[in-house]
């Protein structure tokens, strides 16, 4: 009988310790696990450097502008919109940190730089350029180079992409400046401010300039005929469209509105219109210097119309600009004939993938063009 309740004790034994044995197999693991987690967290804040911790937070810039706390006293300053109100809190502000710079880019003379207004997102837009009209090249023994000037894009959430997309593109094309302030329509004239700034210092070699938006079909090779036949870039020159006897839009709804609480005037002075303008060295350096002494303001054609003034020059009409686009004089239609470009040397708007097939098509040896089809209305 004792040996029997022995044996039977010792199942009961070996059955407990079986079961203590499934329970710690089936616990440790997840144990150990979480362990391990809390401790490769420990040693991931204590060993990776500090930038790689914050990375993806956002941080502060280099450029600081103050507010001007004076304009909002302005009668009427709190019935603005948004960006009325930023402008006049922010107008005065011209000194914003270069983030890409091509310091290089006229190391050798430069006949005509093409300056293209562009915002982060184009990317496209950009590569059409660089393909067709933009493309750095000599023609007729003259040298043209390209430059995109931007800013950043207002949106924090898509900055950091769309910084690692510019700098994916610069290291390819080293086309492209970029300053430290909020991309905008009515940042378009410090951009351009800023970029006359960097020529003095950079690029003072270049004789002609063609600045413009980044969704034209400029007809390079045409313009630089065209300079060629005008003489030296230390001569006054600036042509384009030309805008004249118009004066503030005071309507709201409108991309150009412009409040009496920016300015009273009734008028604005002769200007080209922004989509295209060639202009020589000469002209630029004076715009330049006028643009010193005189307020930005949000419209950056209607302000070069300014310096102008200023300076005492008065811009040119050229019927090669289209700013307006090409029409067939015998519907009075928009038309992508390209017998109707051939001639001409800029016209405005146009979708990436029309760029190409028109610099393709007026490129083309075979196109046949009648003497009707080279004066387009």
């Amino acid at each position: 009988m004792k040996k029997l309740y022995k044996t039977l004790f010792e199942m009961i034994l070996l059955m407990m310790v079986g079961s203590f044995g499934i329970l710690f197999l089936l616990c440790s693991p997840k144990e150990s696990a979480t362990h391990s987690h809390v401790q490769k967290a420990a040693l991931r804040r204590v060993l990776l450097p500090k930038s790689t911790v914050t990375k993806a937070k956002i941080t502060k810039t280099g450029s600081v502008c103050k507010v001007n706390a004076s304009v909002l006293q302005l009668p009427g300053f709190s019935e603005q919109p948004a960006h009325i109100q930023d402008y006049l809190k922010y107008r005065h502000c011209r000194a914003f940190e270069l983030l890409r710079n091509l310091p290089d880019k006229c190391r050798e003379e430069v006949f005509l730089l093409l300056v293209v207004k562009s915002n982060l997102f184009n990317y496209n837009q950009r590569e059409m350029v660089r393909k067709t009209w933009g493309k750095e090249r000599e023609i007729q023994g003259v040298r043209i180079r390209r430059i995109f000037i931007v800013a950043q894009t207002p949106n924090l959430q898509e900055r950091g992409k769309a910084n690692q997309l510019l700098e994916i593109e610069n290291k390819e094309h080293q086309d492209i400046l970029q300053w430290d302030f909020l991309d905008s329509f009515f940042n378009l004239t410090l951009k351009q401010y800023l970029f006359l700034q960097w020529m003095d210092d950079y690029c003072p070699s270049a004789q002609f300039i063609f600045n413009g938006d980044d969704d034209v079909f400029a007809n390079t090779d045409n313009m630089v005929e065209f300079l060629l036949s005008s003489g030296s870039g230390q001569k006054h020159l600036y042509v384009g469209h030309l805008i004249y006897g118009v004066g503030p839009i005071r309507e709201k709804w409108s991309k150009y509105f412009i409040p009496e609480i920016v300015t009273t005037s009734k008028s604005y002075p002769s200007y080209v219109g922004g989509g295209g303008i060639l202009m020589s060295y000469f002209t630029s350096k004076a715009i330049y210097k006028a643009s010193q002494t005189l307020q930005l303001y949000p419209i950056d054609d209607v302000f070069f119309g300014m310096c102008l003034e200023k300076a005492g020059l008065s811009p040119k009409s050229h019927m090669g600009f289209r700013t307006a686009g090409v029409r067939d004089p015998s519907s009075n239609r928009i038309s992508f004939d390209p017998c109707f470009y051939r001639e001409l040397l800029l016209v405005h708007r146009f979708c990436p993938y029309e760029l190409l097939l028109m610099w393709k098509a007026v490129h083309d040896p075979n196109l046949k063009c009648s003497l009707s089809q080279d004066t387009p209305t």
